[in-house]
């Protein structure tokens, strides 16, 4: 059982908010609309879209 007060006495976030808005952020911008990607950039973006997919920042 993680130790919750420990956490928050040494500043570490054990809240998920920060979590789910970049999640939610990531989204936004993957489908922006009209938006084109160049190649070289196409692995980073589908490595974002994975994570957002499976709420998991990678």
């Amino acid at each position: 059982m993680p130790d919750y007060q420990a956490f928050q006495t040494q500043g570490i976030t054990i809240g998920s908010g920060a979590v789910e808005s970049t999640i939610k952020q990531i989204g936004r911008r993957i489908k922006i609309s009209g938006a084109q990607w160049k190649r070289d950039n196409l692995p980073q973006v589908l490595k974002h879209r994975c994570a957002y997919l499976n709420l998991n920042l990678a």
